[in-house]
């Protein structure tokens, strides 16, 4: 945890600084991300895909992970993420899932295509219903798997999220 409060700029210069770090070591792409706050260092992230075998280790995914250890929670209220790049659709999720105050990015998605990671197919598959998607979704056995949802709706000790 960064012990004085620090400017966006200087957080974004960490990312940038994590990014550019890691991608020259070649064991990752060229992404780093920090999540602050009140202008302090909870976590930093950088992307891990390739180095872990996990295609979720992003540089975003890896600090949120690592920030919600820190802070003993999976709700980072009152924390800004900053990343080098704009994140891709499944860090943008997992941030709104994380209820991250805001998001500071540099390198947009268009410069991320520019060098080979376009993320625009995904963007679009979002936006699909289930039958019209590239990868075939099935549904099966719903009225079964049911049973857990009205479980969890039903459970007083149940922890929304």
């Amino acid at each position: 945890m960064s012990p004085v409060a620090l400017r966006d700029e200087e957080l974004m210069r960490r990312a940038i600084a994590l990014s550019l770090e890691h991608s020259r070591a070649g064991d990752c792409g060229p992404f780093g991300a920090v999540i602050a706050k009140d202008g302090r260092i909870i976590a930093e992230g950088w992307n891990r895909v390739v180095a872990t075998a996990d295609p979720t280790a992003h540089a975003e995914v890896t600090a949120i992970r690592e920030a919600c250890r820190v802070l003993g929670t999976h709700a980072l209220r009152g924390c800004v993420i900053y990343t080098s790049c704009e994140p891709c659709p499944m860090c943008l999720a997992a941030i709104y899932w994380a209820r991250l105050d805001a998001v500071v990015y540099a390198n947009t998605r268009e410069d991320a295509a520019a060098i080979g990671f376009d993320d625009a197919f995904l963007y679009a598959q979002v936006a699909l219903p289930p039958e019209a998607r590239a990868l075939r979704f099935t549904r099966l056995l719903g009225d079964e798997a049911r049973a857990a949802f009205e479980a969890w709706a039903q459970n007083p000790l149940k922890v929304a999220y």
